[in-house]
């Protein structure tokens, strides 16, 4: 289970990556409110899975754990944000933050369950899928 979950980490961030490029390439035609609610998701879920999935990794390593999800949302959520205006970075920045802090307790909470992670995983790749589809229908 240990190397499943360091793969399922590595996999997220290659979507996080992927879905940035194809946004970058389509950023001119979005607009700014699609702009903050895909940099506040982006930010928030990638805080939350990384936070979830590193407190599975390493259970009594809280501050460190909170520490390092919280600067990656923070940096998803800027960095998404930072394709459209300052106010989506402030956005996303902040939805990382929140996320960052809050996702090692819900993983502690969860007790280790392998159900719950592949749940949090569905919804990662499902909002994930939604974001660079919104700009077909925007």
């Amino acid at each position: 289970m240990f190397i499943l979950i360091g793969i399922i980490l590595y996999l997220n961030v290659l979507v996080i990556v992927f879905v940035y490029y194809l946004l970058w390439k389509k950023r001119k035609v979005i607009g700014f409110q699609l702009g903050m609610n895909i940099s506040m998701a982006a930010g928030g879920l990638s805080g939350m899975c990384s936070g979830i999935i590193l407190i599975y990794q390493f259970p009594l390593y809280f501050v460190t754990v909170t520490v390092i999800s919280t600067i990656f949302g923070v940096l998803v959520g800027s960095m998404y944000g930072g394709m459209f205006d300052f106010q989506t970075i402030l956005s996303g920045w902040i939805s990382g933050l929140m996320a960052g802090v809050m996702s090692p307790m819900v993983g502690a909470a969860a007790g280790q369950s392998e159900g719950f992670i592949f749940f949090v995983e569905g919804i990662f790749i499902l909002l994930f899928l939604v974001i660079s589809t919104s700009t077909k229908y925007n």
